[in-house]
């Protein structure tokens, strides 16, 4: 176990290039007006606040918590076209989705995500048959130009010798077909990051306590700094609502009579240790429109999700017994027992999904982004898909441009005079980074293991080199945070000068995978706080 006393001191070893501080981000935030300021640092907001610094316009982003502390962090990390839309008939949307994911895999963000393969079995008496599904893939890997192979139909035998752990009985036959995968709280980081390079201020932890007004348009907002206790604010031309679960509750700070616009459906994820290596990811029919996943993930199984309407408090969304019990439940239509012994959970989240308001079954609601405008002029956005946050910030800065009076249009670049495919910071094929890290580490400093290696390569792209030099400089960083773990104490480091880490959870549940792997133990805990107060 990891102790304080192994805890490697840093304060003699200020990071070049690191943050300016809370308190110099928190005046230069309050001492300038900006056009935009978008409330809500999802990947909505992010996304937003990267274009529209990319189109020229001064920008600043602030949010209550952490940077995708909330729903843009407890998704089901994939990048995909969405097999099941095609069960509605919506092929055009497919087809966007799949262009976007194939952006951000291939050209935007490479080192942040991976092609993965998907068997969806088929079993006597299941909802779908083989030969329907068979035509399914088909037409899904046609939506995408055929990029990831050909949808096809394999023997569950085949299929066995990928997922081992696969459920055989009654097995009649396995469709095949490709998507991406991520892991959403590094991919929300990387574009915060982007969008700082665009020249966007952002701030989290800096919670909204009431809006500005003048002449009843809204014109910025009041902040508390829950570091600190420090009141601030910031004037803006427009205000951009993208607080996800809670627009609403925004929307009646600038309305108090405004009517709901958005409805809550909770999604429910297990992580679990991993009983046998898989080479693939399950995707099995639950009913007509649902599908429970079994993904292989950060070295462990990810399996969910549930799709229930939410009704209370945002901030009280978590996982419940009836959760658990349902996903084990669903997952055992294809795994086997052994895989799925509740020992073996590490990590269990939730995440609301922001849907249109209006009546029906959440699981068929479309998952389309809404913005509205207020009567005091703020927008509010909500709604959508990981796999298309490029698009959506596109939406918003054109929706922006077509405002009456076009008051940003003139100050700013139009959206299709940007660069179509801007990569994100560290962007590098992840094998080649992972080489060359495993070749220079030792010199001077200890040698990488090449779980390590592995582990920076695909979280930080090129970045990775600036952790190992910090782990050459100060070998005592180099050391694993835990045995269990492939995170180095470099990366506590480089979290808390780069990266906007502010708490330990920051840390370990959004920089690294330490909570995810069920290692986030008092210890370790305690050496990232101990760190983290050594801020210079």
């Amino acid at each position: 176990m990891t102790t304080l006393q192994s805890v490697p001191a840093l304060g003699t070893h200020p990071a070049s290039g690191s943050l300016p501080s809370r308190a110099e981000t928190r005046e230069q935030l309050s001492r300038a007006t900006y056009d935009l300021l978008v409330i809500g640092g999802g990947i909505l907001g992010i996304s937003t606040a990267w274009h529209a610094a990319q189109s020229g316009l001064r920008v600043a982003l602030v949010d209550a918590g952490d940077f995708a502390g909330a729903t843009s962090s407890a998704s089901s990390k994939l990048l995909h076209g969405g097999l099941r839309y095609l069960q509605t008939g919506a092929v055009k949307l497919v087809a966007e989705n799949h262009f976007e994911r194939r952006a951000v895999s291939r050209e935007v963000a490479p080192h942040l995500a991976n092609p993965l393969t998907f068997y969806l079995p088929v079993y006597k008496g299941g909802p779908h048959g083989a030969a329907k599904l068979g035509a399914g893939v088909f037409a899904y890997s046609a939506l995408s130009a055929f990029g990831d192979g050909v949808g096809h139909v394999i023997s569950p035998a085949k299929a066995q010798r990928d997922v081992p752990e696969l459920r055989t009985d009654n097995l009649k036959a396995v469709a095949v077909y490709g998507d991406d995968q991520m892991n959403d709280a590094r991919m929300a980081l990387m574009t915060v990051r982007a969008a700082v390079d665009a020249g966007a201020v952002v701030l989290n932890h800096a919670a909204v306590t009431g809006l500005r007004f003048t002449r009843g348009r809204v014109t910025g907002a009041d902040l508390k700094d829950s570091a600190d206790g420090t009141e601030f604010g910031v004037t803006a031309r427009l205000v951009l609502n993208a607080t996800g679960p809670w627009v609403d509750h925004l929307r009646k700070m600038e309305d108090p009579n405004a009517d709901p616009s958005i409805r809550l459906s909770k999604g429910a994820h297990l992580v679990l240790k991993r009983t046998r290596p898989w080479r693939a990811a399950l995707a099995t029919p639950i009913d007509k429109y649902r599908i429970t996943f079994a993904l292989p993930w950060e070295d462990m199984l990810l399996l969910g999700t549930t799709d229930e309407e939410y009704e209370g408090d945002p901030a009280d969304v978590a996982v419940t017994e009836a959760d658990t019990a349902q996903i084990l439940d669903e997952a055992a239509f294809s795994i086997k027992d052994q895989q799925l012994s509740r020992d073996l959970i590490t990590y269990s989240f939730a995440g609301l999904r922001v849907l249109p308001g209006g009546p029906g079954d959440t699981s068929k609601a479309k998952r389309e982004t809404v913005v509205t405008e207020g009567r005091g002029g703020m927008l509010s956005v909500a709604g959508g898909k990981w796999t298309t946050f490029r698009h959506i910030g596109r939406t918003v800065m054109n929706k922006l441009a077509a405002l009456p009076g076009h008051p940003l249009a003139e100050d700013m670049e139009p959206m299709n005079r940007l660069p179509r495919k801007l990569p994100l910071p560290g962007i590098a094929n992840p094998n080649a980074v992972a080489h060359r890290l495993l070749i220079d580490g030792g010199t001077p400093g200890p040698r990488m293991a090449p779980d390590t290696a592995r582990h920076l390569a695909t979280h930080y792209g090129s970045l990775a080199f600036d952790i190992a030099r910090l782990a050459n400089e100060s070998p005592e960083l180099a050391e694993r945070v835990h045995p269990d773990a492939p995170e180095i104490w470099a990366q506590v480091a480089y979290a808390r000068d780069h990266e906007w880490a502010e708490t330990a959870d920051d840390v370990l549940r959004r920089r690294t995978t330490l909570t995810i792997r069920g290692l986030a133990t008092d210890g370790v805990r305690a050496g990232v706080e101990k760190l983290l107060a050594e801020r210079d």
